[in-house]
């Protein structure tokens, strides 16, 4: 499959859009991540499938922290638009509801990319979770939180 892309001027004007949309701090923390991210996902050898380079961008979105705030907002928007953008559109929806849930528990390092991975793929190709897959998540976002994972969220 041939990827459509964006740049960091649109990954930018998304989460401005976001933070004026639904409140937070504007600003950024460390453009150059997204900047690197937005570069590393056009790279087959390292994201040869599409749901590779869908979990990095969400993923590295989230936990980069590019922006002072929205950065788990930011990384859901940005994984439906790049659905979008490379035909899979009609998933966006079911896309955006499931990451709602899904971004906080990567966030706080409940999920890890692996297994953010299989929730994607399970999105992009199964109508629900499969058993396997309720399984793990429910183990994973068991885990409490730890003191020093606390305070890394606080930004």
């Amino acid at each position: 499959m041939v990827c459509n892309y964006f740049d960091l001027t649109h990954a930018k004007a998304t989460h401005k859009f976001i933070i004026e949309l639904s409140g937070g701090l504007l600003g950024e923390r460390d453009i150059f991540l997204l900047e690197s991210v937005l570069e590393h996902i056009q790279s087959d050898l390292y994201y040869p499938e599409f749901e590779d380079k869908l979990t990095h961008l969400v993923y590295s979105v989230n936990k980069g922290h590019a922006f002072n705030d929205g950065n788990k907002r930011t990384s859901i928007a940005l994984g439906g638009y790049f659905l979008e953008i490379n035909g899979l559109g009609i998933l966006g929806s079911k896309f955006i509801s499931e990451m709602e849930n899904i971004a906080v528990h990567v966030a706080d390092n409940r999920i890890n990319k692996e297994l953010l991975h299989e929730v994607i793929c399970s999105i992009l190709i199964e109508e629900d979770y499969n058993e396997e897959l309720q399984i793990k998540l429910i183990d994973a976002i068991s885990i409490p939180i730890q003191p020093e994972d606390e305070e890394d969220n606080m930004f």
